[in-house]
């Protein structure tokens, strides 16, 4: 399925076999098990860079992270505007083998032309050691932490995703996350404490909520009353994809933030 346009990419680059180099990919299976905004998606690159120039197409934020090797102290974080890198390194005569990220970037520039992402954003964190099987060193685990809350904040800094809430339970979901999430426009509703969670179904056939089209942009609403609380909240409200549990997370209740 292609990504919606202005959906918000994170990409971790390494190598899980050699140590530190391994922060990247290791950063993005924790965001993974946290769960991420809906809008979200959440990408391994491994060391396959030019993977990578296809994974921004249309993107309005991308977020890189990789280990660097610099010469600073173990678990120094650099932060980095992709404008700044994008044109430096040189694609004449590169080797595919010799392809990283770098090298994604300025050859996202010709390959996605108007499609190339709004806004990029380069994580960085020093590597103390690369031995082949190593885990992360302690320094280095330390930042990949900090910087996974440096990327939160950035993403919800562009806008997170959000449904809404109406006074008389309907919920109101937009057209990309339905068609993304729910393609069967079919849905079960659950609620779990302060969250409202949504679960997709294949079909109505063992029942269910129908998704209804509201609009001609494709927008959808279902009627969730029954499994709202009292006192539900009204409005916008932050929804959060669940990888693990397979579930749309809707916060219906105020102060009460997604883990």
């Amino acid at each position: 399925m292609m990504e919606p346009h202005g959906h918000i990419v994170v990409i971790g680059c390494g190598n899980l076999l050699r140590g530190d180099d391994a922060v990247g990919p290791i950063l993005i299976r924790h965001l993974w098990e946290q769960g991420v905004p809906a809008d979200v998606t959440l990408v391994d690159g491994g060391t396959a860079g030019m993977d990578v120039a296809f994974k921004m197409r249309a993107a309005r934020l991308v977020i890189l992270i990789d280990a660097a090797a610099t010469g600073s102290e173990p678990g120094t974080i650099f932060e980095i505007p992709g404008s700044e890198i994008e044109q430096l390194p040189p694609l004449e005569g590169l080797h595919t083998h010799q392809f990283r990220w770098d090298h994604a970037l300025a050859f996202g520039h010709w390959l996605l032309g108007d499609e190339y992402p709004e806004e990029v954003r380069v994580f960085l964190i020093e590597a103390e050691q690369t031995t082949p099987g190593a885990d992360l060193s302690p320094r280095v685990e330390s930042a990949m932490h900090r910087v996974m809350g440096l990327v939160r904040r950035r993403w919800e800094e562009c806008g997170t995703s959000e449904v809404e809430l109406t006074a008389d339970g309907n919920l109101r979901i937009g057209a990309e996350m339905a068609e993304r999430w729910f393609p069967s426009d079919a849905l079960v509703a659950v609620p779990r404490g302060d969250e409202l969670w949504l679960l997709p179904l294949t079909g109505t056939e063992a029942g269910g909520l129908l998704l209804k089209h509201r609009n001609a942009r494709g927008d959808r609403s279902a009627l969730v009353r029954e499994a709202l609380p009292d006192g539900h909240r009204v409005g916008p409200c932050p929804a959060i994809w669940d990888p693990v549990n397979g579930a749309l997370r809707v916060r219906t209740s105020e102060g009460v933030r997604h883990g």
